[in-house]
């Protein structure tokens, strides 16, 4: 027979070492646990998930659409002609090449800079990365569409050419595709009230400064507006893969036109698709299923352009 070894208690000694010292804390509560550190940063255990979200509303809200922040943001927002409203750099902001290059840039161009406190540019720009200088745009005027009609109906010098998009949500295929407008001599560009990209600072880069040349005008009811510029003469051209008529052979491309670009992953709505006079494809190799809405704007304007000899020189 095996003798098996007996064991033995604490004799109660363990437990009157801990009387006094309350409840044990919890893991999150030990500074030398895992946990301690993963509660910190907000990404501990099943918090992991939240972790963006415990960032940003450390952080805070971050600026507006309507701000520009950052030394190199607000540089390159300078030097592409954006609007200004108000130029703020923080006071006592360390001094290095960049921000050398923003005093010098403002100075020849006239651009005051307003000097406010550290605390007092966080709040304005709802805590966000600054880096001691913000740049806050003036709040665009929107056109209306029935006046981009009139104008463009009305210009004796070339035939009418608009753009209208149907849910473009991306703010830089909106400010990409107001570039091309401009370059290819549209009238405006319109956009509907809701489910679109509206005008914000990101759109003005990468309009690189069109916008300060091409109107946007938005739209109540999209639809609606497409009847009227029909009614106005115009051929309204939607955009679509399925189209059977090559972008390059569109009818009625030497009168006035109104281009429909559909939304990125969509495309143009059941009810902007009926509204259209036709539906224009662009060819593109079988292997490429579509193009980015910016880059299909540019090519249409590009065909609707030479075919009028807008640019034969």
């Amino acid at each position: 027979m095996v003798a098996t070894e007996r064991k033995v208690g604490s004799g109660g000694r363990r437990k009157r070492g801990l009387a006094g010292r309350g409840p044990t804390p919890k893991a999150e509560d030990r500074v030398y646990h895992k946990a301690y550190k993963g509660k910190s940063t907000g990404t501990s255990g099943s918090q992991s998930g939240k972790s963006g979200a415990n960032r940003s509303r450390a952080q805070g809200k971050g600026a507006g659409a309507d701000w520009v922040v950052g030394r190199n943001p607000v540089l390159e927002a300078m030097t592409a002609g954006l609007p200004i409203k108000t130029a703020y750099v923080a006071e006592g902001a360390e001094r290095d090449d960049r921000l050398n290059e923003i005093f010098r840039y403002a100075a020849e161009h006239s651009i005051s800079l307003l000097q406010t406190t550290r605390a007092e540019l966080d709040r304005l720009t709802g805590g966000a990365v600054h880096q001691g200088v913000a740049l806050q745009l003036p709040s665009y005027e929107y056109a209306y569409p029935g006046d981009l009609i009139a104008d463009a109906v009305n210009d004796e010098t070339r035939a009418g050419l608009l753009v209208a998009l149907d849910g473009i949500t991306d703010p830089h295929n909106l400010g990409a595709i107001v570039r091309s407008a401009a370059a290819f001599g549209a009238h405006g560009v319109i956009i509907p009230e809701r489910r679109s990209a509206s005008v914000t600072a990101v759109v003005w880069k990468s309009s690189a400064g069109a916008l300060a040349r091409v109107p946007v005008a938005k739209a109540t009811n999209l639809n609606r507006v497409l009847q009227d510029a029909a009614k106005a003469g115009f051929t309204v051209v939607g955009l679509a893969g399925e189209g059977e008529t090559d972008i390059a052979g569109v009818p009625g491309a030497d009168g006035p036109v109104l281009l429909v670009v559909g939304s990125e992953g969509a495309g143009l709505a059941r009810l902007t698709r009926e509204r259209c006079d036709v539906l224009a494809r662009i060819p593109i190799a079988s292997e490429v299923e579509s193009l980015n809405a910016s880059v299909a704007a540019s090519i249409s304007l590009y065909e609707v352009a030479r075919s009028r000899g807008d640019f034969t020189d």
